[in-house]
């Protein structure tokens, strides 16, 4: 398997995995404040497609041979670079949320295919990226960000459909039963 090959497979492995992780949730669990730390899954993934349109322009430049200076500076201090993204993207509407982290990993996904296995796995094919190879930059600012959010994602999920005003319509709650009790009680009024 290539470099390419292996990239475009982490790719979809890890987009596969977060859309899973939140696809039965509502558009109000999707907007819900403090579902994420201080963040709501929109703003989440409302991140996570900023850092994917930074690495589409930065791996621009980079084809370029010119030094993708926005990228590098928001890998030196991801939090203040997802704090500017987050007070920029407030409020958006869920559709269009939805249609750019689909249109920025089809973006990097195409950028991936015009480098070559050697511009992706060289270490010293862009003095920019210290030692790093390029293929690196891509895993950090893509589906490894999106692996290290899916657990957590997963885990608003089951918390949200765990609140018993969250139960889909027409579904009855189960709750415990103490069967001794209740043949206790059934025999005391016979």
């Amino acid at each position: 398997m290539t470099t390419k090959e292996a990239l475009l497979d982490a790719l979809d492995n890890s987009r596969e995995g977060l859309l899973m992780a939140i696809e039965s949730l509502p558009d109000e669990a999707l907007q819900e404040k403090l579902a994420i730390g201080e963040r709501s899954v929109a703003d989440v993934l409302v991140n996570i497609t900023a850092w994917e349109a930074e690495l589409v322009t930065g791996l621009m430049y980079l084809k370029q041979n010119k030094r993708p200076n926005r990228l590098l500076d928001a890998l030196k201090d991801p939090q203040a670079y997802d704090r500017l993204r987050y007070a920029e993207h407030q409020d958006r509407n869920l559709d269009q949320i939805f249609l750019d982290l689909q249109q920025s990993r089809v973006q990097v996904e195409e950028w991936i295919l015009e480098f070559s296995e050697r511009d992706l796995t060289n270490p010293r094919r862009y003095h920019w990226l210290k030692g790093k190879a390029l293929s690196d930059l891509i895993a950090r600012t893509t589906y490894e960000r999106e692996n290290q959010i899916v657990p957590r994602l997963e885990a608003f999920t089951q918390q949200w459909f765990a609140r018993p005003s969250n139960f889909p319509a027409g579904t009855i709650p189960l709750v415990p039963v103490d069967v001794n009790a209740t043949r206790k009680n059934n025999e005391n009024t016979d």
